[in-house]
């Protein structure tokens, strides 16, 4: 049987191979081959602009934008609408055509470039454009790697847009990555450099993320998030965006009705301009792949920000609200931009709800971003110098479905106690509701944010090694055990890589994207590991 699409960009795909009939996620074919072709489309226009701006010719903001919010849409469980990535087909090839006009010489130009055809064509040549396009195993990993970690970058660069900080020069990078990923004439070497290229301008990315929330919304800071439910109807927020929560929060506003947290939402209570917001509620559940019954318990309306959708059960279907990149079938889209969306659909909605079903109950402690962490250096410097902490190990990453994640769990339970977890991401929710303690009174688990705050580990880490005089961060008392499920991800390792850190552990497999060669030099350059068993782990990374 012949395949009907392929697609290995996250952790769970097929058999750590590649899925061919349906995705994991719940991918179809035909989703799966037109988010092929708005990526060669993206392509294209990456070297239109890229050429006008070798010509000096500025690109307008909007076309920026379009290229980071039309990524966005091709990553892992962000958007299951044909129509709605069809007609971001459709708009690219408009632009493109707009922007080739400008040019007085249009040759030399890649195919992805001139390439135009009405919708009706759109899906025969959706099946020659795909990653199996590229037919060298290492020149394939490589572009995918890239494209990948472009993903992940144009993720950060949109929620920065969200708050109206654009980076020209990331945006610039990205579009003439995409162009280099056309370009036949680049080996082994040179695809090599444009992946740490990519960490490089994924560091850039999270500072201009970082600068943005904490401008807008102040440091996050320690905080104690309720778990149980009020008595009032509710409105769940998941995804990652803040602008999104901030403008409901806004209209929600003494309609009697409350709006909770899911997911990586949860770090949204910790920064200090959301406490002022009364029917602001606690987190509600947990990591992504357990909303099926999360949303089904929840009662109420859900707002999807950004990608983390699993494919909805009918029971909870018509609750279901997509915005931004995001859709799904049969979903209501709140259209809209970063100035204003209308969630009157939603309020009036949960006002007919019943108040959420309660979970649980008990508090998450988090919000130790690199201010609050600096704030407390005294006493994790003291906490090291006496002995009281002899490792941190960095526990960023993603959450899963999969059985083999329990490792994250059973791993942070058979740490030393004299061990403190760094963390961000949703692979926290493994054991941050854990009674893991505290080391004379800094809890062992520091949970920093959303994987969008990744960033802030890094400055942590970067504070240390100045603190401590070392001449790296790979002298210091730490360690990388790092799980991975998509492109966020992915930008997270090569930012990593790009500021010189080493032996990173990865986890719970190494991407099906990496081909034997390509992972061998990640290996043997940067000392990239995978993980075994709990306890040879903790020997080979605790002593």
């Amino acid at each position: 049987m012949d395949a009907q699409m392929f697609c290995f960009q996250c952790q769970e795909t097929a058999g750590g191979k590649g899925c061919t009939i349906r995705g994991v996620c719940g991918k179809t074919p035909d989703v799966a081959r037109m988010q092929d072709l708005l990526l060669y489309t993206l392509k294209g226009l990456g070297a239109v602009t890229t050429r006008l701006r070798e010509a000096n010719d500025d690109i307008d903001i909007a076309v920026d934008r379009l290229v980071t919010e039309s990524l966005f849409m091709t990553i892992t469980n962000a958007n299951f609408d044909v129509d709605a990535i069809t007609k971001e087909v459709e708009k690219v090839l408009d632009v493109k055509a707009q922007l080739l006009a400008k040019l007085e010489d249009d040759g030399e130009l890649p195919e992805a470039a001139t390439w135009a055809a009405p919708k009706e064509e759109f899906a025969a040549k959706a099946k020659t454009v795909g990653v199996l396009a590229t037919e060298n195993e290492d020149v394939r990993s490589l572009r995918e790697l890239t494209m990948y970690g472009l993903k992940g970058l144009a993720a950060y660069v949109h929620h920065a847009d969200m708050l109206g900080a654009d980076s020209k020069k990331i945006d610039a990078f990205i579009q003439s990555a995409l162009a280099k990923l056309l370009d036949d004439t680049m080996d082994a070497d040179a695809l090599t450099a444009l992946v740490l290229e990519t960490g490089k301008y994924g560091v850039d990315g999270m500072a201009l993320l970082d600068e943005a929330n904490t401008k807008a919304y102040g440091n996050p800071e320690l905080t104690k998030v309720d778990l149980g439910v009020r008595k009032n109807p509710g409105i769940l927020i998941s995804g990652h965006d803040l602008r999104d929560l901030e403008m409901l929060l806004d209209q929600t506003q003494g309609t009697g009705v409350d709006v909770y947290t899911h997911g990586e939402m949860l770090p949204a209570h910790y920064y200090p301009k959301f406490k002022k917001y009364e029917n602001f509620a606690g987190n509600y559940g947990n990591a992504w792949w357990k909303q099926k019954e999360e949303f089904e318990a929840f009662g109420g309306p859900i707002l999807m920000t950004t990608n983390c959708i699993v494919p909805p059960k009918d029971s909870y279907k018509d609750r279901l609200f997509t915005t931004g990149a995001t859709g799904y079938p049969g979903a209501k889209h709140i259209d809209g931009d970063e100035k204003h969306k209308d969630f009157t659909p939603l309020i009036e909605l949960a006002k007919k709800c019943q108040p959420p079903k309660e979970l649980e109950k008990g508090e998450i402690v988090g919000g130790f971003a690199h201010e609050q962490v600096f704030a407390l250096a005294d006493k994790v410097v003291e906490a090291v110098k006496s002995g009281a902490i002899k490792k941190f190990v960095v526990m960023t990453g993603c959450d899963g479905r999969m059985k083999s994640r329990e490792y994250y769990k059973e791993f942070a339970e058979a740490l030393p106690h004299d061990t403190a977890i760094l963390t961000a991401g949703c692979a926290k929710y493994k054991y941050i509701k854990l009674p893991l303690g505290d080391i004379g009174g800094i809890p062992r688990v520091l949970d920093a944010g959303q994987c969008n705050d990744s960033y802030s580990l890094a400055l942590i880490a970067l504070k240390l090694k100045d603190v401590f005089g070392l001449e790296s961060v790979n002298d210091l008392p730490l360690v990388f055990n790092i799980a991975w499920y998509e492109q966020k991800a992915v930008i997270v390792l090569l930012a990593l890589l790009s500021l010189g850190v080493k032996n990173i552990h990865l986890g719970p497999t190494l991407p099906a994207f990496l081909s034997p060669n390509v992972a061998k030099v990640l290996v043997d350059k940067f000392g990239i590991g995978t993980i075994t068993d709990v306890e040879s782990d903790i020997k080979t990374m605790i002593g």
